[in-house]
């Protein structure tokens, strides 16, 4: 696994036309250059060029045209995903773009209406984005209590009336998707508007960023049966199955700006010199960076094989709903720790406004926020607990999936419940793949947490208490993360000195978990006393550490730069 450089790129995919798409997409930011990328994010100027790039090279429509309503048309996720991370490898502004046309098509391709969906294709090919009408001012996150109303008619129609508020591309998109109730019945409803529509006003772009981020609002807006997308329990299931594949983004974004960020900052401490000396040869720097490396490459290693469970999902296996939420969660609060750990190598650095760095530092706060905080995720995380720790079942195994597909059982997800049914195979097998000290650390901490569950887990009290069990599903979450790592470092026959580095990290960051979950006033006497025994010292080998930073992490040095 090698971070992402678009001088060398080198696609995942094994279908050619996927790698040609993709290039394209590399080859239109390389020639628009820092300067100009930089003015258009300090000026805050809506993508308009890269929507039009897109229509002419049918990126989108390439993208998110499923099998069955465009020639050879697939929704392939692997080729989704690295749109992503290359697109925010640029700024979240491009890869925005895209990411809420995603979501705005979810409902109209998990929905009922054969002609909403040959509507929405013709619009892709015709270079339309598109957006996703759910949250509204007064209620934030709670997606229970829309005001947005589908008021009833005598003559069968309806009006559509209220506002929406945090809706991205709400100033053009061809299509939103707007997520209502019933005025009569009370039921949830999804339905389709215009933005260029009179009965629609953009009100505003709600935030002081290169992305336009909108409130609407819907004056009497008229709805006919050819508008509406889905109706009661099927409207809230396809709203829900849309963000589980769509939130999957956010962590791709996370490894695109961060690891533009992080050669960038290579560059810049590896050719200062301060005190006599370069900024990369004093040891706490070298400690960053090689942190930074690390989290990185697991990063990838994880959401990539995530894409894979995802792929390979069907009503039988459910166990992307696990995966999903934590490459939404914990990558892009990963990316987060990246970019604050360069941000304190480069320290002044990144406040300048030439380097690219400060988009960065800007933007990748946004991503562990949007679909979802962290802790709504963390929320949905911690349902899988029991059956994932002590419930095994048995699976074939998830083969990687490069091959160009269409990833179709997301369209039919089914009903969102029975999330605590859903059964996962052993984490024993992975974690049995490799014998290097920092994994055999790493296992005595599973088994000792595994043990604290089983003898001392959260009582009733406690599963009520979101701030205990937020802190609790930290480690738990570390578990599956460490699974799939080691999964896909086994097929990619990643080099066991940076994996083993890897997981030297990852001690660090149980034993800190564990450190916090202690001091939670929550705890019983005997559950603080095995929260001490997870804290654990990694497996130290000075040698191996100066190995992987000199040959993999220095090495960053001059590979990649954006041309001014």
């Amino acid at each position: 696994m090698n971070l992402l450089n678009p001088h060398q790129f080198q696609s995942r995919h094994t279908d050619e036309g996927t790698a040609e798409l993709l290039q394209s997409v590399i080859n239109w930011f390389e020639a628009r250059g820092l300067t100009r990328l930089k003015k258009d994010w300090h000026d805050k100027v809506w993508n308009y060029d890269f929507v039009a790039f897109m229509k002419e090279q049918q990126v989108l429509a390439t993208l998110m045209t499923p099998s069955g309503y465009g020639d050879d048309a697939h929704w392939d996720s692997l080729r989704n995903v690295q749109f992503a991370e290359i697109s925010a490898f640029y700024g979240i502004a491009y890869w925005y773009t895209f990411q809420v046309s995603m979501l705005g098509l979810g409902p109209v391709f998990n929905g009922d209406n054969e002609a909403a969906k040959q509507r929405a294709a013709r619009l892709l090919r015709e270079g339309g984005v598109f957006a996703f009408g759910l949250s509204e001012k007064e209620h934030g996150a709670d997606i229970y209590s829309s005001d947005m109303e589908l008021i009833p008619q005598a003559d069968g129609t309806y009006l559509a009336r209220g506002d929406k508020y945090y809706i991205g591309n709400g100033n053009e998109a061809a299509l939103v998707s707007v997520f209502a109730k019933n005025a009569e019945t009370g039921e949830y409803v999804f339905f389709i508007v215009d933005s260029k529509h009179p009965n629609y006003t953009c009100v505003k772009n709600t935030v002081a960023h290169q992305c336009y981020v909108s409130e609407f609002t819907l004056n009497d807006y008229p709805i006919t049966e050819d508008d509406i997308l889905s109706s009661g329990q099927k409207a809230w299931d396809d709203m829900l199955n849309t963000i589980n594949y769509c939130k999957f983004n956010l962590g791709f974004g996370s490894i695109g700006l961060a690891s533009h960020a992080l050669y960038e900052a290579m560059d810049h401490a590896a050719n200062r010199n301060l005190y006599g000396r370069y900024v990369t040869d004093f040891p706490q720097v070298k400690r960053l960076f090689t942190d930074s490396y690390c989290r990185l490459i697991a990063m990838k290693l994880f959401a990539y094989r995530a894409t894979d469970y995802m792929r390979c999902a069907s009503a039988d296996d459910r166990r992307y709903l696990l995966y999903n939420p934590l490459v939404k969660m914990k990558v892009t609060m990963q990316g987060e720790q990246v970019v604050a750990d360069l941000f304190d190598v480069i320290a002044a650095r990144g406040f300048e406004q030439e380097p690219f760095f400060e988009v960065a530092a800007r933007e990748i706060g946004m991503l562990p926020k949007l679909e979802g905080t962290a802790h709504v995720n963390m929320g949905l995380v911690v349902k899988f607990m029991r059956n994932y720790m002590f419930n095994p079942a048995e699976f074939e195994p998830v083969p990687q999936r490069d091959e160009l597909a269409d990833d179709t059982f997301l369209f039919h997800q089914g009903p969102t419940r029975g999330l605590g049914d859903v059964r996962f195979h052993d984490y024993h097998i992975a974690y049995g793949l490799f014998d290097l000290p920092n994994i055999q650390v790493f296992k005595g901490q599973i088994a000792s947490f595994r043990t604290m569950l089983a003898e001392a887990g959260p009582d009733e009290q406690q599963v009520k208490d979101i701030d205990y069990m937020l802190g609790l599903g930290e480690l738990f979450t570390l578990v599956v993360y460490g699974q799939l790592i080691l999964e896909h470092a086994a097929m990619d026959d990643t080099d066991s000195d940076l994996l083993n580095q890897i997981f030297d990290v990852f001690v660090r960051d149980f034993s800190t978990y564990a450190a916090e979950l202690h001091g939670k006033p929550a705890n019983t006497d005997q559950q603080r006393q095995f929260l001490l025994e997870l804290i654990q010292a990694p497996a130290a080998n000075p040698e191996q550490f100066d190995t992987v930073w000199r040959e993999q992490v220095y090495a960053l040095k001059g590979q990649y730069q954006l041309r001014p």
